[in-house]
């Protein structure tokens, strides 16, 4: 009988160690594609391995930098995931909606001084009100890259692209840029040496390059009629006049079609032979152009004499409000957004860390990607707005209509001003 009693009771003991012993099970979302998923999977798969108690699964989500539709729908259902990957800098616009978690408590408990293991102006980005709602993962600074194969062909006398000559201005970019354009029978462009809205030559890129101010965080106001913010959009006005508003725009349609794949996109091909872009793309031309005679340099400048500029981004963890494994799911943002994660993303995407003992390791860095890494000591960043997301948006709408030659900088920009300014009053004060 003491047997027959035994045997259901050890039973029960072993099916209970079992489940004690189960991992918590994550879900993770990111809206990166190839190869960047590539090689966030790499990292799920190394934080998988390197212990048992929580195993993390990587989900791709449609979205884009201020796109996430798909988020905000799963939270208010109740059905999001315990881990979200966030564009650093609308942190505070996200926290403000109520769809992250603070993860205040949770760094008090486990790491009280995390916040000095990070670049200052990444975990300004990570901060609303006083409290963290996202951790740092990388950043990047932005760069003029040249095909010095294609302009030697052209006739370009690539040497005054070395960086050691420092940055190039407008009219020298102007004067290279022309002996690469071609066009066909019917009068369409079939390559440019420059456009100046592809890839990285956002609103913000020629704004800064212009020493324009984005926002007065004091004053509680968004300034893109800042003079130097309407400069750099006059530039882009100018540059896409000169070439014909229409003809840049069915160019861009036919070779850089939305989702182009990164082996199609147009310095790879050789469509155009600049252009502004990131670190990261250091990967992207070993990977689809290894045959490639290309280099990097500075952003042009206005005039000679002006000094370089360029704007670091990043991305970052955040736990969405209502996730089921929220603890669980601060310490995988805390793996991937730590030393360890950080250091495998950047050997793997050529991006730059946010961890300053990171920044300090030269053994991350070599060639093209130590020149990165040296530009930050002077990169700009977005104003951390808890309305971020709509004034890029509404920036990027300015920067359209100024490319399209359908209005003028000053009027586009104070249109932005009147979206953007009520919404950020709500905030006020921001300091």
């Amino acid at each position: 009988m003491k047997r027959a009693l035994l045997l259901p009771m050890l039973f029960a003991l072993v099916l209970a160690s079992g489940l004690a012993a189960a991992p918590t099970q994550i879900t993770f979302w990111t809206n990166f594609t190839p190869p960047f998923s590539d090689y966030l999977q790499k990292m799920v798969d190394a934080y998988n391995a390197s212990q048992s108690a929580v195993q993390a699964k990587l989900v791709q989500v449609p979205g884009s930098e201020t796109d996430i539709s798909k988020l905000m729908t799963a939270v208010r259902g109740g059905t999001g995931p315990d881990v979200y990957m966030l564009d650093r800098f609308t942190t505070a616009e996200r926290a403000a909606a109520g769809v992250l978690t603070d993860l205040s408590p949770f760094i008090k408990k486990s790491e009280p001084k995390l916040a000095d293991s990070y670049l200052p102006f990444a975990w300004a980005e990570s901060q609303f009100q006083g409290k963290t709602f996202s951790l740092p993962f990388d950043t990047d600074t932005r760069a003029l890259y040249y095909r010095a194969d294609l302009l030697k062909a052209a006739g370009v006398d690539v040497s005054v692209l070395d960086p050691k000559n420092g940055p190039i201005t407008i009219d020298q970019l102007k004067a290279i840029a022309a002996k690469y354009d071609k066009k066909d029978a019917s009068g369409e462009y079939t390559q440019l040496g420059f456009v100046p809205q592809y890839n990285q030559g956002w609103h913000y890129t020629w704004g800064f390059a212009y020493g324009g101010k984005f926002a007065d965080l004091k004053a509680g106001k968004v300034t893109p009629t800042d003079p130097g913010v309407v400069a750099g959009f006059q530039f882009l006005y100018d540059w896409s006049k000169n070439l014909g508003p229409q003809k840049v725009s069915t160019f861009l349609s036919t070779f850089n079609p939305p989702n182009v794949p990164p082996e199609q996109e147009m310095l790879v091909t050789g469509k155009v032979a600049m252009c502004v872009t990131g670190d990261w793309y250091i990967a992207n031309m070993a990977q689809y152009a290894p045959n490639a005679d290309y280099g990097v340099t500075y952003i042009p400048v206005p005039k000679k004499g002006d000094k370089p500029s360029t704007w670091a981004g990043g991305w970052s963890f955040c736990v969405p409000q209502g996730a089921k494994n929220a603890a669980a799911g601060f310490d995988f943002c805390k793996w991937m957004a730590g030393p360890v994660g950080q250091k495998m993303y950047v050997q793997l995407s050529s991006h730059l860390p946010t961890i300053k003992a990171l920044m300090d390791d030269k053994s991350l860095f070599s060639g093209k990607h130590e020149f990165f890494r040296q530009t930050l000591a002077f990169a700009s960043s977005r104003p951390a707005l808890p309305v971020g997301g709509l004034y890029w948006d509404a920036l990027t709408a300015a920067q359209n209509d100024v490319t399209d030659n359908v209005a003028l900088p000053k009027d586009a920009l104070a249109k932005v001003i009147d979206k953007v300014q009520p919404q950020l009053n709500k905030f006020l004060p921001l300091q």
